[in-house]
């Protein structure tokens, strides 16, 4: 390899991992996602620390749990000075590029309160070079493209609407109003291809991330219905949804949280038949498959260049999507689907390798540093998974995952916190995953969820069952042990002396 380093960080929202390398990979066509997996290597166990958007991607990018971070809900501010990738890139000498967006709502301590950023949610991470903003809000740019092209653009949610082509009443999988070549996907990944041809002779850093296969499920043709919905299988869950509910009192506010018409623009009274599942769970197979199409142009175009063997390729996602197991769609839930993300990185050497050990979001951000020669900081909770991509395991790696979730709302209170009687402060819960079990735990005083895999798994919660006891208190411990040595290290490991301040380095990469 040459002197070059680049680095390619593709992130798709809401991508769930079965849909590339599990049970329902099978029923996807997604070439060019297998073939740079083939060529790369794949973390097969690999979670988000935390959901939903923009806490899963403060994590993301920034290699710490949201317990440290704090950015736990979207829309809650993100503080100013935490170390990011791209603060750090820039310390390597990169101009850290972002095509899409960050959704990090900004530190309203270092913003004028008439700032525009302060109503703004999905505001830019501090230190990227905001190249294509995508926001979903938003997404001018993107829109500016459908005008000129000569769409007629309505309200905001028009554009994700299906669109009948003749007179008839619309069907939910009916096409965009929109051509798959102006589609988000594609403008996105145009101008990123627009964009590069002049960074071909110095090293740079590109965060590419794509809206898609995100609600609202509406695709243009021929992606809208390529994928019979008879053909793909159901979701996972029991026949009536009082079954699911009985596992927890926390599941029957998620449950009522979730309607299968929240998922697509123009069908509020949509009823959760088989039918109407199936025809959602086919639009988001076929806008995968979109995304895959132009990821497969920009692998052409990096080897055309000649530049693939000079970049690390990344590409996972920031949460999964329950599509309709256990009668939940969206990631507010403990689910193994609304975590489980894919993550394959494509680092010269090792083609094909898959690694079963859990790796967590946060690792992505060390591993990037450590590629590049920069210090990892000691905030990052996050370990570098470079041994992985050398083909080899380090021996003190973790056994476990841990993920977090929020379901406050500090302005109002949330379904949760009604159901559950729960406030701002205990309106939270912490996973912990084991091979066999999976331990979810509650802020509030509510009982904790055990799933045995080896057994019913998520289909029955068996934390009274007394057999399980040692297992439940074991598990426990560990959880308690890893927020412990978790806490916040920002300047934990500094010492003021005498002679000044002194530091201990968390992660000694360099």
């Amino acid at each position: 390899m040459s002197s070059a380093k680049n680095v390619l960080f593709i992130v798709i929202d809401q991508l769930r991992a079965d849909c590339i390398f599990g049970d329902l990979a099978q029923h996807l066509d997604l070439p060019n996602i297998r073939a740079l997996s083939a060529d790369a290597v794949s973390f097969r166990h690999h979670y988000s620390v935390v959901t939903p958007c923009g806490p899963s991607r403060a994590s993301l990018l920034t290699g710490k749990y949201s317990m440290n971070h704090r950015s736990v809900r979207n829309g809650t501010p993100m503080r100013h000075d935490i170390p990011n990738i791209a603060t750090e890139m820039r310390k390597a000498g990169y101009s850290p590029m972002l095509f899409g967006y960050t959704d990090t709502p900004p530190d309203p301590r270092v913003h004028d309160v008439n700032d525009p950023a302060l109503k703004n949610h999905e505001y830019p991470m501090t230190g990227f070079q905001e190249v294509v903003e995508m926001q979903f809000q938003k997404s001018l740019p993107w829109r500016s493209h459908l005008i000129n092209q000569g769409y007629t653009l309505g309200s905001h949610n028009d554009v994700y609407r299906p669109t009948a082509p003749t007179d008839s009443a619309p069907k939910i999988n009916d096409p965009a109003i929109y051509l798959a070549k102006d589609s988000d996907t594609a403008f996105l990944t145009d101008r990123f291809l627009a964009t590069m041809p002049a960074y071909q002779n110095e090293n740079w850093f590109a965060h590419l991330t794509y809206i898609r296969p995100h609600p609202p499920l509406v695709a243009p043709a021929p992606f809208n219905d390529m994928y019979s919905p008879d053909q793909i299988p159901l979701p996972r869950r029991r026949a009536d949804p009082s079954d699911e509910i009985a596992n927890h009192a926390f599941f029957e506010p998620t449950i009522a949280n979730n309607r299968v018409s929240d998922n697509v623009i123009g069908f509020p009274d949509l009823e959760p038949t088989d039918k109407n599942i199936q025809a959602l769970r086919s639009i988001y197979f076929g806008l995968i498959t979109e995304v895959d199409q132009h990821i497969g142009r920009i692998i052409n175009s990096l080897k055309g260049t000649r530049q693939y063997d000079d970049t690390l390729i990344i590409v996972t996602s920031d949460h999964g999507e329950m599509l309709g197991d256990r009668h939940i769609w969206g990631k507010f839930t403990v689910h193994d689907a609304a975590f489980h993300t894919p993550l394959i990185i494509r680092h010269p050497g090792n083609a094909g390798q898959i690694v079963s050990q859990p790796v967590e979001t946060i690792d992505i951000m060390p591993t990037i540093l450590d590629w590049v020669g920069q210090q990892v900081p000691n905030s990052v909770d996050g370990r570098s998974l470079l041994p992985f991509l050398r083909g080899e395991v380090p021996t003190d790696w973790c056994t476990y995952s841990f993920s977090e979730l929020d379901f406050a709302r500090p302005e109002s209170p949330t379904i949760w916190e009604t159901s559950l009687g729960t406030g701002p402060s205990n309106s939270s819960l912490a996973i912990l995953r084991e091979g066999r079990f999976t331990l979810v735990e509650f802020a509030a005083d509510l009982p904790p969820i055990l799933y045995d895999h080896s057994e019913n798994g998520e289909a029955c919660n068996v934390a009274d069952d007394p057999k399980y006891q040692t297992e439940l208190n074991r598990l426990t411990r560990l959880m308690l042990k890893h927020r412990m040595k978790n806490m916040d290290h920002t300047l934990s490991l500094n010492t003021i002396t005498d002679d000044g301040p002194r530091v201990r380095l968390r992660h000694p990469t360099v």
